[in-house]
Formats: structure tokens, sequence, C-alpha cells
């Protein structure tokens, strides 16, 4: 009987194993990028600005912006519901896919919702101080995909050095979780950072030329959100089970 349920465990395993958070989020981004799609356009350029995360909405002009001054509340968390253009929500789900994954197996799916709302707020707050008063609508979920991947940086470093994929899956909790100052220490890790940091002023710069839409990259947003992640997961990254740190 034992073996029995064994093999029957094996036979039903998924072959890609997402979270339903993850599931959730990515459907709930295609949804929002559908609903605009089929408004009316008025009506959605209306609903994008009310969404979207604008600087001046904390000037003067503020009240002149669709939303009013409920939106300058939600809009730190609802702008990154929306999407450009079909493109830059692929690009966004992908990566969502990859990092959200890895650390909502590890966190579970509220911390991973709170968590990445954190990132998301950190990112346009940033923004804000940097570009405080623009007229210009931030849009998209790059600010809470970054803090996603810095998250991950804290243990998926970890299961390089000690061959620990196997119990990332199955025991996500069981990895050793990084510390700031050891990332911070480790050439490694400081390496790919320093990358994606290059990455991301190179793309803010070309953007504006190679993009359909007229629009360019928030990269203040993604250093936020980056930031956060980094150095917040571990506020939100529960205790590793007992049972757990057995496994090999």
């Amino acid at each position: 009987m034992v073996i029995g349920a064994r093999e029957s465990r094996v036979r039903r395993e998924p072959i890609f194993n997402v979270p339903a958070s993850v599931l959730a989020a990515l459907g709930l981004l295609a949804s929002v990028h559908a609903l605009l799609w089929f408004l009316p356009e008025r009506l959605a350029v209306r609903a994008t600005l009310a969404l979207a995360f604008i600087p001046a909405r904390y000037t003067e002009l503020g009240t002149e912006l669709p939303g009013g001054f409920l939106a300058a509340v939600t809009s730190f968390f609802t702008y990154t519901l929306v999407h450009a253009d079909l493109t830059h929500l692929l690009i966004n789900a992908a990566w969502l896919l990859a990092f959200g994954s890895a650390v909502a197996m590890r966190i579970g799916g509220l911390r991973f919702v709170a968590f990445s709302a954190m990132c998301g707020a950190c990112g346009a707050l940033l923004f804000l101080l940097l570009e405080w008063g623009a007229v210009v609508p931030v849009v998209g979920a790059s600010g809470a995909v970054s803090g996603l991947m810095a998250a991950s940086f804290r243990f998926l470093f970890t299961v390089t050095d000690e061959h620990s994929a196997h119990a990332l899956r199955v025991a996500p909790r069981s990895v050793p979780l990084m510390s700031v100052s050891a990332m911070l220490t480790n050439r490694r890790v400081l390496i790919v950072i320093a990358i994606w940091i290059v990455i991301n002023f190179v793309m803010a710069a070309v953007a504006p030329a190679i993009m359909t839409t007229g629009g360019g990259i928030a990269w203040q947003v993604h250093l936020g959100g980056f930031a956060a992640g980094l150095l917040g997961f571990g506020f939100f990254d529960p205790a590793p089970r007992a049972a757990e740190q057995t496994v090999n």
C-alpha cells in the first residue's frame, strides 16, 4: 500500500511546479491588460491614468488627474497591474514566473503577495523622490519583479553552493537564507548585481529610440524595488521548520 501511494504521488507530480499565487498574479495582470484593451480608447486612457503612478499627483496638479485623492494612495500598488503593451506584459510575466515562483514556494502565497506589493511600492517611492512633480505615468510590474529577483538571490546562491536544488523544490524553507552582509561581500553576488544595474541603465538609455509606444524604462522603479527586495526579504521569510532542516 505504501509503495502504491508513493507511485501515485510520483505519477501525479506536475511537470511545471508553479505556485497558485503566482498563477493568480499572472492571471490578474493578463485580465487587466485585456480589459483595458477592450475598453473604448477614451475610457482605457482614463482608467490607465487612474491606475498609473504619476509624481504630479502630489503637487497642485493632482486634483486634475484621473483618480483624484484616492489614487494618490492606491497608485503605489495599482500601477504594477497595468502594462504599456503586450510585449511589456510578456517580459514582466516571464520574470515573474521565474523569480516569483521561487519566492512564493519559499514564503507562501500571502507573504508573496505582501512582499511583491511592498517592493512595487518602494519602487514607486524612489521614482517619486527622484522625479518629484513629473507628469510621467509609470506602469508595469517591473518594480515588484525586481524585488522578487533580489529576494531569490538571497537563497539561490546558497543552492548553487550546496548543490541543494532538490531541497529547493521539496523543502524550500530548508535552504539557508544568505544575510545581507554576506551578499554584499560575496564577489559573485556583487558581479551579478552590478551587471543587472548596468543593463538597467543601458536599457533606459536606448529604450526611447527602440520602443514604438513612445515610452521609456523607469530605472528608478527597478532599483527601488530591487533594493527593497534585497534588504527586506528577511522580514517576510519564515523561520525554517525543524523537519525541513534534515533534508539533504
